[in-house]
């Protein structure tokens, strides 16, 4: 008997975000479950498999006017948060694997990505430069506690003394508060908390494997009080949604000790626009044609526009307006746009190897 491509139905996706597992866009094939009567129900239930990948290379440079950095480094593929607006998403098509639920249950560990950073940075041709981390999958995600991909990166930049800029979702940064403070006294660290709603139960269907917003501002006051900088990214601002929080989002981050703010509408490259909305018909079916109507207001009439200087900006009556609204909201409270620039004249390449050791 064939049954629906949802997994939905059958409870498989339990703490997902996705509801589908299309097939990546470079397939040939599509897949369709069958129900032949093997399958136990226990093993329908989705699980997190982690495979490891012995990377090449660890920087990945970008040359794009949108983003205020030129490299970056990602510890793994794939993340289980689950969110379901996340852009990168399509990326995981480039593996045969697919952008809905594959993203966040088959994960990639990026082993040993520490020793080939070192091996970069140590190049007489390297220019150091913040290295963003977080900017695609999030380092902090729930893998990392038995892996510790991140901490070892850290190890590595802290070593060098090496400029880093971190975003994330998930309270395991807070194992690292040692390395972190430290750098920051040095003017090496700043970190940026993603804070999407306060409504713990849009989180908990938007963001499913997040830690809640409460958890996240709980983060804030910890870096903070450990002379971490603390950025507030309320992003993504999902229109007709969570744009209507974006004042409280920013009030709670600044009362938590963030000093600076940035906020990013919504954007669906992709795969990711029919993911989102077959997402939002089924879990907010009352308000899901305003959502994505609102959307297309801000991107052009289009789910999404890639332009650069308008995919993460939007355009148009919102955009202008959730600009305006972020402004006034910054100005009152305190809150920067930038965050303060990390020092890069500390970098140098240290004397010790694993093979030769310093002799001092």
């Amino acid at each position: 008997m064939q049954i629906s491509d949802d997994p939905m139905q059958a409870g498989q996706a339990r703490g997902r975000g996705a509801r589908s597992n299309a097939v990546g866009r470079f397939e040939p094939y599509a897949r369709q479950r069958i129900d032949d009567g093997w399958t136990p129900e226990e093993a329908s239930v989705l699980r997190t498999e982690v495979a490891r990948e012995r990377p090449r290379s660890a920087i990945t440079r970008n040359a794009s006017p949108d983003l205020s950095f030129d490299r970056s480094v990602n510890v793994y593929r794939g993340c289980e948060h689950g969110c379901i607006y996340c852009f990168a998403r399509p990326g995981h098509a480039w593996l045969g694997l697919s952008p809905g639920l594959d993203f966040e249950t088959r994960l990639v560990a990026r082993t040993g990505i520490a020793a080939v950073l070192e091996k970069e940075l140590r190049r007489r041709t390297y220019r150091p430069a913040t290295i963003a981390i977080g900017t695609y999958t999030d380092p902090y995600q729930p893998i990392e506690a038995s892996h510790r991909l991140m901490r070892e990166v850290l190890e590595v930049l802290r070593r060098f003394r090496h400029p880093v800029g971190i975003v994330t979702k998930g309270c395991l940064i807070e194992r690292d508060i040692d390395l972190l403070s430290d750098m920051a006294a040095q003017g090496l660290c700043a970190v940026g908390v993603s804070v999407t709603t306060l409504d713990r139960d849009v989180s908990r269907a938007m963001e499913p494997r997040v830690p809640t917003p409460a958890r996240r501002l709980q983060v804030i006051e910890r870096l903070a009080a450990a002379g971490v900088p603390v950025r507030i990214c309320a992003s993504p601002l999902v229109p007709g949604l969570t744009d209507h929080e974006l004042e409280a989002i920013l009030e709670a981050g600044a009362g938590a000790g963030a000093v600076a703010a940035s906020m990013i509408p919504l954007r669906l490259p992709r795969e990711v626009a029919g993911l989102f909305r077959d997402w939002v018909e089924a879990a907010f079916p009352d308000r899901a044609g305003k959502i994505m109507r609102r959307v297309q207001d801000l991107h052009g009439g289009q789910e999404y526009d890639a332009e650069f200087g308008r995919r993460m900006t939007g355009q148009g009556t919102w955009a202008a307006l959730y600009r305006s609204r972020f402004e006034a909201a910054c100005n009152r409270l305190g809150l920067a746009r930038e965050m303060p620039a990390l020092r890069r004249d500390l970098f140098e390449v240290p004397l010790d190897t694993p093979e030769q050791p310093s002799l001092f």
